[in-house]
């Protein structure tokens, strides 16, 4: 087993599942965080409960939703390495008297001592239809560090190869890089759908399951290869199992079994591709 692998399953205890690169456990994720006492994880990259009344969580009062988040996206900054990042995947929620669908990002985004460095719009093409209004297909990710002067970040590994242009030269010189361009922050990904007749391949039970693809990006570009990857809400076990996939550790939580079960499958199911 890795060296930051055992160091975190020393202080987490015995996980309802283990293997060489991944922990997963049973539980709620600040009761966890408060096991941990290093600053290990390199990056954390998570979708919590949206406070809209999913299968998975209970709904609070909004001040009392906030209060909460405040308090995990807090315990994330302890945990943070010191040139670490954490990407925070939001949606929207409705504010009585103010709001039907007020972006969450604009609730969160300063409830933790992190630093932002941009929103990421997350346009995923399919959704709900919508009759007294556009109808909605993006979602937001956050994306904080712990150092606004150092942090990790390799943009070539997530270039754009569908460039234009890629031979266009000024003054002799290539005008792009040869890898790509920068894929910008707007990001086109499909989304995981359900349905007899459009179901994802990489469909599972999960009723709110995040695009290989979209975590795929986030953890090329903020997590060093052998890094260590916190996903608190782990659900389906997407982080987990895209982590594996590009050489990188994972530590995952979750309050529910049935869900855990599924990321275990997924694990277990080695050939998996991402799509």
């Amino acid at each position: 087993m890795n060296e930051k692998i055992e160091l975190a399953k020393a202080e987490l205890g015995t996980p309802y599942y283990e293997s060489a690169d991944v922990l997963l456990y049973h539980g709620d994720c600040l009761d966890l965080m408060n096991r941990v006492s290093a600053s290990r994880f390199d990056l954390t990259v998570t979708s919590p409960p949206y406070n809209i009344g999913k299968e998975y969580e209970k709904i609070r009062v909004l001040a009392d939703y906030v209060s909460w988040c405040s308090k995990w996206m807090g315990k994330i900054h302890e945990l943070t390495a010191a040139t670490g990042s954490f990407w925070l995947n939001i949606g929207y929620v409705p504010v009585p008297d103010s709001g039907k669908a007020v972006p969450l990002a604009y609730l969160l985004w300063n409830q933790s001592p992190f630093y932002m460095i941009q929103e990421v719009v997350w346009n995923y093409g399919a959704g709900v239809a919508s009759r007294h209004s556009f109808s909605p297909r993006n979602e937001k990710l956050l994306w904080y560090v712990r150092n606004p002067d150092d942090y990790y970040f390799d943009l070539d590994s997530v270039r754009d190869p569908d460039v234009k242009y890629p031979n266009q030269k000024k003054n002799g010189k290539l005008k792009c890089n040869q890898l790509g361009k920068n894929p910008s922050d707007v990001w086109q990904i499909p989304k995981v759908t359900s349905g007899a007749n459009r179901s994802s391949k990489e469909r599972t039970p999960h009723p709110a399951q995040f695009p290989s693809a979209l975590i795929e990006r986030v953890i090329k570009a903020s997590c060093p290869p052998g890094g260590l990857v916190l996903d608190p809400f782990a659900g389906s076990g997407t982080t987990s199992v895209v982590a594996r996939q590009n050489g990188r550790l994972s530590v995952g939580f979750d309050v529910r079994t049935d869900y855990l079960d599924i990321a275990v499958s997924r694990l277990e199911k080695r050939e998996e591709t991402l799509f």
